[in-house]
This record gives structure tokens, C-alpha cells and sequence, in this order.
């Protein structure tokens, strides 16, 4: 398809540019981009009050705008950032009004418009397609919504969608997330296509000397860590991960019967990476639960690849996603998994992965992360052997032991702790890449050796965004796959 624009531009319309996983998703496909070919813009939103309109140019916003977390890198990388005035449901006319004018101002500048906000992708992208941009694609990355008003909102917004002809292509990260957003019909009628969300797998590689030094950044070097990246938010289902924490904790405290007595008086904390606005919500919970010693709100981290490499374990309990990013990374990592079946199954590529329901007790997720940390071992393996390996690992992790894994006299409150609380799958190839083979010379569980086995899942899974970004530049230069 002759573009007849040159460089070809691509405008991805996001809410924001935010630490959230689609941007980073974004983001790290078009840093490996040939931009000399491709290059990304962003038309984000943002709230019209400081301007003292309701309906304002994206020149106006973006002059009251607060810089986001990644304009820099938008920036350094050639691109540029436009903005809407922020969708509250209640703006509908002033809203289209400033879509029409923004691209009667932007003229015949993009081939392609990728809507990755799809509870407005079906106002923006008919004016996009009107005003002349030849190809509009809707993008899904959430396999739900949020509860109550908010999220009947997003389903009325959204049901456009499951028509055939709004847009041109639905791409989707999952086929849950296609369903979701697009409806059973056209995901059954081969309408959505699934783009699993890549990360630069070899970056995110074990690697045992940013793991020493962010450990002793955080003052966890003789700890093990239990780790979780995601924002605040519902989705993410945080009171849930600390009920978990304060269970094992619990266990661990209470063991009369030395189920798990290679543990006992081991230092134990639970890393948290993002910001959201339930944050300060949980912040209280730990407190109330007599663990917020032993948690670590670490906020948004630049370098959160090298926060991983500080982690022992990996939990996650979200309530509904599209494919979680930060699940794939900690596998990359070489992380043991546990993860809610709520949470597509695409996103269980290898053995490091275990799936539970958040319906089950926290009690049951906090035995399953107990004995997935002492039961690292390969069965084919001599059990003595693996038993003085295990000890050996757990000493350099721990070191000096502790009496009592909380810090404090304080008993939990154990009403709290008792409470209730409430792609198509991905085929593995047998042919895996070089270096990918199976060998029965090391554990799961050690990170260092089996790295390359579980890079190579991942990349045969479609989820390195090296191999992503020539198959979507060759898509973004033919106008069709």
C-alpha cells in the first residue's frame, strides 16, 4: 500500500503517559522501531479546567499539561504529544468537538490511528476515519472493568465496537481481552487479532549482581522477598496480596508442627512497585494487619527490571486483566509465580507459573508461596542433595535468623486475617529457540542456570519485543499483515 506520506507516522491515543502497562508496552516497541521508517505520535488526555474551558485545543492543554513519566522518551525518540480534553461521561459534545477540531487542525499526518483507550475508541475513531486517516485500529489490553457506575460507563461506550466496520483492525493482547472488548462474535469470526504484550525479555534476565545491589539499596540482603508490580488500583486486587503476605507470615510465626522449620526466623518482606490511588488505603491495611513493617511501598522505578532481580517470589492476585506485562517479566527474572486464574492464561508460558483462584482462602495462596520457596528442586534430582542446596540458599539469602518473622511483640488481628476475601491459548512450540532445551543439570528454581530455557519460552510464546517490533513495522509500512 503506497502510504503517499513518506515517514509513516502512527498516533496512539492512550489516556495518559504514565507508568501504566500499556504505555510501557508501547513504549518499548518503539524503542525498537526503525524510526527512520515508523514513527510514533501520542494523543493523550487531560482534565480542561485550568484552561477555563470545556472544550479546549490540544495546544491549550498542553500548556497547562503537567509532563507525564515517559514524554522524555517520547521526545528523545522523535515523537510527538497532542492532547484531548478528559472524557467524564458528561462532555460528550464538547468532547467530539475537540476530536473534529484537533484532527481538522492535523491534516492528512498520520496513515494509521491505534486506539489503545477503547471506552472512547468508538467516538474517536469514526472521526478519525471521516477526517481522512486510512487505517483505525482498536486496541484491547483489559479483560474487564471496574465495578459499579465506572464500569457500566465503559460497556456502553465500548458495545460499538462489537460491530463489524467501526474500525479497520482490533487487535487485542489476549483473546480474553478481545471477548471483553470486542465481543464473542467477531473474536469467533477471526475479526480480532491477538498481540501478546512483549517486553525485552533479555533485559529483564536474571542477573545476580543488580540483585545484591538493590537488596542492599532496600535493606533486605539477608530477606526473602515477596514481590508485586502493578498500580493501586482495583484491578490489581492489593488488599488481597496483603491478607496473602500477613497468612504467610502467620504460618511462618505459628509453625507448632515445624512444617516449614527451614524457614523459621527468616526475615521476610513484601515489595510493592507502582503508585495508584488506593495506595494510602493500603498503606492502612498493612497497618491494621501488623505488617507494615515488613512492606516496602516502593512507588514507580525507572529501572523496575532491576527490582525484580531483588525478589525471591512473585504474586500476583489481580481481579481481571488483559495480559499482565509484570507476569512475563517476572518469568523473564526467573520468578516463581503465583498468579489468579482470573488473569488470562496466556500469560502461563513455563513451569514458574502456578495459577489460583481468588476465591480460595488467603491462607491456601500463602501455604501454596511457602512451599513453592522450599520445594525449588528437580525431581529427577537426588532429594538429599537438593534438601542441602535448599539450605544453602535460604543461609546466603537469610542469614543470621530471627526468632519471630514479625518485628514486633504485636499479634495480628486475626479477624482481619480471617476474613473472606472475597491469543486463543498459547501453544507452546516443541521446537523452542537455541538454547532452549530442557536440561536436567539444573533447577527450576535456580535462576542463573535455567534463564536461557525460560527466555526461549517466552520468546516462542511471542512475548520478545525485538521479534514484535519487525512483524508490526512490516504491518505498519503494508497497511495489512
Amino acid at each position: 500500500m503506497d502510504t503517499g506520506f513518506g515517514q509513516i507516522r502512527v498516533l496512539h491515543v492512550l489516556g495518559g503517559l504514565g507508568v501504566g502497562g500499556a504505555e510501557c508496552r508501547i513504549i518499548d516497541l518503539y524503542r525498537n522501531m526503525d524510526r527512520d521508517k515508523i514513527q510514533f505520535d501520542f494523543l493523550v488526555h487531560y482534565s480542561p479546567e485550568k484552561t477555563g474551558k470545556k472544550s479546549p485545543t490540544s495546544d491549550e492543554l498542553m500548556a497547562v499539561r503537567e509532563p507525564d513519566y515517559f514524554d522524555n522518551s517520547v521526545y528523545k525518540l522523535g515523537g510527538r504529544i497532542f492532547c484531548l480534553p478528559k472524557f467524564t461521561g458528561t462532555n460528550l459534545a464538547e468532547y467530539k468537538a475537540a476530536i473534529k477540531r484537533f484532527f481538522a487542525d492535523h491534516p492528512n499526518q498520520w496513515k494509521f490511528i491505534q486506539g489503545h483507550m477503547t471506552s472512547t475508541a468508538a467516538i474517536y475513531l469514526p472521526i478519525a476515519r471521516k477526517a481522512g486517516i486510512p487505517i483505525c485500529i482498536a486496541h484491547a489490553r483489559s479483560a474487564g472493568v471496574d465495578n459499579g457506575i465506572k464500569g457500566l460507563a465503559t460497556r456502553f461506550f465500548r458495545a460499538p465496537l462489537h460491530k463489524d466496520g467501526i474500525t479497520d483492525y482490533n487487535f487485542a493482547c489476549s483473546k480474553e481481552a478481545g471477548i471483553s472488548v470486542f465481543g464473542q462474535e467477531l473474536v469467533d469470526a477471526g475479526k480480532v487479532k491477538v498481540i501478546p504484550n512483549a517486553i525485552d525479555i533479555r533485559h529483564f534476565a536474571f542477573n545476580p549482581q543488580i540483585r545484591d545491589k538493590i537488596r542492599q539499596e532496600l535493606g533486605v540482603s539477608n530477606a526473602i522477598v515477596i514481590g508485586h508490580v502493578g498500580s493501586f488500583r482495583y484491578a490489581k486486587n492489593h488488599e488481597f496480596l496483603l491478607q496473602v503476605f500477613a497468612q504467610v507470615c502467620r504460618l511462618l510465626d505459628n509453625d507448632d508442627q515445624n512444617q516449614y522449620n527451614m524457614m523459621h526466623g527468616m526475615r521476610i518482606k513484601l515489595l510493592m512497585l507502582g503508585k495508584g490511588p488506593l495506595q494510602e488505603d493500603m498503606m492502612k491495611l498493612a497497618d491494621k494487619l501488623h505488617i507494615a513493617n515488613r512492606c516496602i511501598f516502593a512507588g514507580n522505578k525507572s529501572n523496575a527490571s532491576d527490582y525484580y532481580q531483588a525478589m525471591d517470589y512473585f504474586c500476583f492476585p489481580s481481579r481481571y486483566e488483559g495480559l499482565p506485562g509484570s507476569v512475563v517479566e517476572a518469568q523473564a527474572s526467573g520468578l516463581q509465580c503465583l498468579v489468579s486464574d482470573s488473569v488470562t492464561p496466556e500469560v502461563n508460558v513455563t513451569e514458574l507459573v502456578s495459577m489460583m483462584s481468588i476465591k480460595s482462602e488467603a491462607r491456601d495462596w500463602a501455604r501454596k508461596i511457602i512451599d513453592d520457596l522450599l520445594l525449588r528442586e528437580d525431581y529427577q534430582a537426588d532429594p538429599l542433595q537438593e534438601e542441602i542446596k535448599l539450605n544453602e540458599t535460604f543461609t546466603r539469602i537469610a542469614g543470621e535468623r530471627r526468632e519471630s518473622v514479625f518485628e514486633t511483640d504485636e499479634t495480628p488481628c486475626i479477624d482481619i486475617l480471617d476474613a473472606g476475601t472475597g491469543f486463543e491459548t498459547v501453544n507452546i512450540p516443541d521446537r523452542l529457540s537455541k538454547g532452549a532445551r530442557r536440561s536436567i543439570e539444573f533447577s527450576i528454581g535456580d535462576r542463573s542456570e535455567s534463564s536461557e530455557y525460560i527466555l526461549g519460552k517466552l520468546k516462542a510464546a511471542g512475548f520478545d519485543v525485538k521479534s514484535q517490533a519487525k512483524m508490526m513495522s512490516a504491518f505498519y509500512q503494508r497497511g495489512h499483515f
